[in-house]
C-alpha cells in the first residue's frame, strides 16, 4: 500500500523555512534603513581638526597643573543647585562648566557659573540630571587659559573633584 504523497505546498516544513527567510530579509533591511538614516554621533565630521586641538587641551590642564588651580563642584539633587569652590590664585567672573555625555553630543550641557565670593561659584543645572559625565571647567573669556576635567555620575551628594589632567612624565633614560 502506498500513501498519498501532498504535494509541497501543503508541507510545514518548507513554508517554516521560508517563514526563516523572509523574517531574516524584513530585519536586516530594516535595520539598513535605520543605519542610514540615524546619524552616527560618535563619528565627527571634523575629526582630524579635532585631533590636532588635543594638543591645545593638554596644554591647558598643563597649564591649571602649574598655576596650581584645582576644584570641587557639587549639584544638589533636589534643587539642581551648581556650587563650585575653585582653588587658586586668581578667580574669574564667570566659569564655562561643560557637562559631556560620553556616547551622544546632542545631550552635552553647558552651564554658566558666577563669582559670587573667595573662589565660590554658583549656576543652575538641568532637573533630574542622571548617569555618568565627563566634566569640563575654564574661564569664560575668547582664549580660556587653563582647563580643568573630571567625571561624575549623578544624582549624588558628595562633589566631584576636578584636576588638571596631567601628562605622562618624561622618560629620563
Amino acid at each position: 500500500m502506498s500513501h498519498p504523497v501532498t504535494p509541497w505546498y501543503k508541507q510545514v516544513w518548507p513554508w517554516f523555512l521560508l517563514g526563516l527567510l523572509f523574517v531574516s530579509i524584513g530585519a536586516s533591511s530594516t535595520l539598513a534603513v535605520m543605519a542610514v538614516r540615524s546619524a552616527d554621533g560618535m563619528v565627527q565630521e571634523d575629526y582630524y581638526e579635532h585631533g590636532r586641538a588635543i594638543n591645545m587641551v593638554l596644554a591647558k590642564q598643563e597649564r591649571a597643573a602649574e598655576l596650581g588651580i584645582a576644584a570641587s563642584v557639587r549639584i544638589d539633587p533636589l534643587t539642581s543647585d551648581v556650587v563650585l569652590d575653585l582653588e587658586g590664585d586668581h578667580y574669574p567672573e564667570k566659569l564655562d562648566f561643560e557637562l559631556i555625555f560620553p556616547t551622544r553630543d546632542d545631550r552635552d550641557i553647558e552651564i554658566t557659573l558666577e563669582h559670587v565670593r573667595d573662589g565660590r561659584y554658583l549656576g543652575q543645572a538641568p532637573d533630574n540630571l542622571r548617569y555618568r559625565w565627563y566634566l569640563q571647567l575654564q574661564p569664560q573669556v575668547d582664549e580660556p587659559e587653563w582647563r580643568l576635567v573630571g567625571e561624575g555620575r549623578f544624582p549624588d551628594e558628595d562633589a566631584v573633584h576636578l584636576t588638571p589632567g596631567r601628562a605622562a612624565p618624561a622618560n629620563d633614560s
